[in-house]
């Protein structure tokens, strides 16, 4: 496990810092008298046949980063294992089921999810129900593109997309290279356009909402360039506002501490080459732990 090769004595005081400044709330101790409830359950979407470990990073990465449970729904007729064998606290659905559970606090939706017309109707169904907060990523995406007569504007205030340059290129309908040449204003104009919140992935990974706010993320190494990468980040999102933080700092806190991560694994020689997705949400709890402890 990557969190015990991680020298305990690693200096964390720098990370400390920045997170107190920046984002009290993953600072907080947990309370003594929590029970798994108290820190959100939620709900990742995607896993078409041949992409299951997608969904499974996601909802894997939520419960490294602190939520109460973690549901991995499969986008398949029927589940492609009874149990992760790795992560077995997960909750395993298939996607008709997944939507009549209760008590589901966050859902992300898109990872490994494809594009055929279950994945339209589940993000169709998801972006016209009532639920509050939504991320979606990866399909999801070009789903809203390939389907816009399906998808009025939303009016939730808590919706989330997370898109790499390629994803948000088909959102705006541009070039890659145009949105790399100007990724402020790219993040600026989706978040508008949708009215949300936008994570544009990548080198110093731009976060905008569509009230103004504008955001460089700091952290960060090449290392977090590797397939499952974005699955782990998106699963962080819905698990910090599954806990209760308030999205302005939720989106913008799960995307630092992805970087931090990756900048902590590599200062143990854990990457950045060869850095696999799993390892980083096994660094994030690591740090969220210092972080919170007094």
């Amino acid at each position: 496990m990557s969190g015990s090769l991680i020298a305990p004595n690693y200096d964390v005081r720098a990370y400390r810092e920045y997170a107190q400044k920046h984002y009290p709330g993953l600072c907080q101790p947990r309370p003594e008298d929590s029970h798994k409830g108290t820190f959100g359950t939620l709900a990742v979407i995607g896993g078409a046949e041949g992409m299951s470990g997608a969904v499974l990073l996601a909802a894997s990465a939520a419960l490294y980063t602190g939520c109460g449970k973690a549901i991995a729904a499969f986008n398949q007729a029927a589940l492609p294992l009874a149990a992760d064998p790795v992560r077995p606290e997960l909750i395993l659905d298939t996607l008709p089921k997944v939507l009549k559970r209760p008590g589901i606090d966050t859902w992300v939706a898109g990872c490994g999810l494809g594009r055929d017309d279950n994945a339209v109707r589940l993000i169709q169904a998801l972006w016209n129900s009532g639920i509050r907060q939504l991320v979606l990523d990866a399909d999801a995406l070009h789903i809203l593109v390939e389907n816009p007569q399906l998808f009025p504007l939303s009016k939730r205030a808590d919706l989330v997309l997370t898109p790499h340059p390629g994803e948000a290129a088909h959102l705006l309908n541009i070039s890659v290279n145009q949105v790399q040449a100007n990724r402020s204003w790219a993040a600026r104009e989706l978040a508008s356009r949708y009215r949300s919140w936008v994570v544009l992935k990548g080198h110093q990974t731009v976060i905008s909402s569509s009230r103004g706010f504008l955001h460089v993320n700091p952290s960060g190494n090449a290392g977090l360039a590797v397939a499952g990468s974005g699955d782990v980040l998106s699963g962080m999102i819905g698990s910090l506002m599954a806990q209760g933080i308030a999205v302005e700092e939720a989106v913008s806190a799960a995307v630092w501490l992805h970087g931090a991560a990756a900048e902590i694994l590599a200062g143990q020689q854990i990457g950045p080459i060869g850095l696999q997705a799993g390892e980083i949400a096994l660094a994030v709890r690591w740090l969220r732990n210092r972080l919170a402890a007094n």
